[in-house]
């Protein structure tokens, strides 16, 4: 007989979990974009039989006898080392989870995501109520089996920002909830109230899908190792290196959002496309948190998406699929209306300056949800009230308030810091890159954006899991986590726009 040597046996299986949680995405992916609402309760339970499986694969007790040998065994590269840590990472939390309860997990979510559609088609809240409550249940039996020292939010947070604690985000929020709110109410008081007459026009969305994939291919994304679709609520999702899927989703009634959401989403997607091919199919070809993940959405939506060199590149494109439309708008007035700050009921549609309240108010419904001290009943109150203390608007419906996001309905309690945390980052990369590039804002003037795409691959993208995000972000730029270069990069951008003096 054969003898197959411990890593050998322990990577073919994690290939064979990794295929299975591929398969249960592609079954996410059509259920968004193409399944026929009557699919749902079918779907939840082949979904729930994919997830169970893959669960049982990871999890089983001989895994950690074959993780003991296969860290043991002689010769092993730095690759394989680091292979290895991940899986016990990630086996050491997956083995305190009972596969019973990833079954309810997956069936849960499936039927609360057919809930939200409509109840947030018709504004009802109390649609979607009975399915909030089931997942708030399942998150927190899922933080008890994980275990925490202070809160139970920290066990979910974990999930999706390694080593980031409630703890931790507070003191940051709280900071950002501070300066950002000052820089709004100065901006409030020197600005106009009104969009820019031009974008009350009906924008064709046709053209509209034109125009994302052309600046998608522009940005680097590789559309014979990927595709776009329209969904309710953007996202990506990858099923290989080679198969990363984006939607974006159309309004002939609003000039940015397909474009933005596409940009977005086409970050997140070029980190996908960009691990290395050796890694493909491991631990190794993810992110090793969603907030850096994140940083590469809101770089490319933000950064570059949001300048004056993008826009001036860009005007005669524009121009020749809409004409008479642009006639009589120029590059800086694309770029001031990109760049408005008007509080928003809608986060996804929120400008830079508010971004991060939206999820601060967000951050701070989930722990109280997730720790008891806020029953799911009351969340459209609590929401409102929070709404209007960060941003001053009154909501109008369940649809435009606790309704909006797809998160709690996938039961994804603790991903909503990850998009601060990414603008932080983002900064930070953004600072770093362009003392590398001196020439970047010139290049992005061209629609030539190689350098950056090159950068953001070797400092970020081809590191995988090899590095954790306070790691990458550390060696990427020279200084650990925090806000200093978020909110420097915030307040000097909108004290241009806006004439403003510190």
């Amino acid at each position: 007989m054969t003898h197959i040597p411990p890593f050998e046996e322990l990577h073919t299986r994690m290939l064979d979990v990794g295929n299975l949680h591929a398969a249960a995405a592609v079954l996410e992916w059509d259920q968004e974009v193409y399944m026929p609402s009557a699919g749902g309760p079918a779907r939840g339970r082949q979904l729930a039989t994919l997830n169970a499986q893959a669960h049982a694969l990871f999890a089983a007790p001989e895994v950690a006898d074959l993780l003991g040998h296969a860290q043991e065994q002689a010769g092993l590269t730095p690759d394989q080392a680091a292979l290895l840590e991940e899986i016990a990472y990630d086996y050491a939390r997956a083995s305190r989870i009972p596969g019973s309860l990833i079954r309810r997990f997956s069936k849960a979510r499936s039927a609360a995501y057919q809930a939200w559609l409509e109840a947030r088609g018709r504004s009802d809240f109390a649609l979607f109520l009975p399915h909030l409550k089931a997942l708030i249940e399942l998150c927190r039996e899922k933080a008890e089996c994980l275990g925490y020292e202070d809160t139970p939010y920290d066990a979910l947070l974990e999930d999706y920002e390694r080593g980031m604690t409630t703890a931790r985000l507070k003191p940051v929020f709280e900071l950002l909830a501070r300066r950002q709110s000052d820089l709004v109410a100065r901006i409030g008081r020197v600005s106009g109230k009104e969009a820019a007459p031009w974008l009350r026009q009906r924008w064709d969305t046709a053209r509209q899908w034109e125009f994302t994939e052309f600046v998608l291919r522009d940005m680097g994304f590789d559309f014979k190792a990927g595709r776009q679709d329209r969904s309710a609520h953007p996202f990506t999702t990858n099923f290989s290196i080679h198969d990363v899927r984006i939607t974006t989703r159309l309004s002939e009634d609003d000039f940015f959002s397909a474009l933005f959401s596409s940009v977005h989403e086409g970050g997140h997607a070029l980190y996908e496309q960009g691990f290395r091919e050796e890694d493909e199919g491991t631990l190794l070809a993810s992110a090793p948190s969603l907030g850096i993940h994140e940083s590469q959405s809101r770089l490319w939506e933000n950064v570059i998406g949001r300048s004056l060199p993008f826009w001036r590149h860009y005007l005669p494109a524009l121009r020749a699929l809409y004409p008479g439309q642009l006639d009589r708008v120029d590059a800086e007035d694309l770029f001031k209306a990109a760049n408005r700050v008007s509080p928003s009921l809608i986060r996804v549609e929120a400008d830079e300056c508010t971004y991060n309240l939206h999820i601060i108010l967000r951050f701070e419904l989930e722990v109280a949800l997730i720790e008891g001290k806020l029953e799911a009943e009351d969340v459209p109150s609590a929401w409102n009230e929070k709404i209007k203390h960060y941003l001053g608007l009154e909501v109008p419906n369940d649809a435009m308030g606790c309704l909006q996001d797809i998160h709690w309905s996938h039961g994804s309690f603790g991903y909503f810091p990850t998009y601060a945390l990414g603008n932080l980052y983002a900064a930070q990369l953004l600072a770093t890159m362009q003392r590398d590039i001196p020439g970047l804002w010139e290049e992005i003037g061209r629609g030539a954006f190689g350098a950056c795409l090159d950068w953001l691959r070797e400092k970020v993208h081809r590191i995988g899991r090899r590095k954790t995000a306070v790691e990458i972000i550390r060696e990427a730029t020279g200084a650990d986590t925090g806000p200093d270069a978020f909110l420097d990069y915030l307040e000097s951008k909108y004290a241009s726009l806006y004439n403003l003096h510190f």
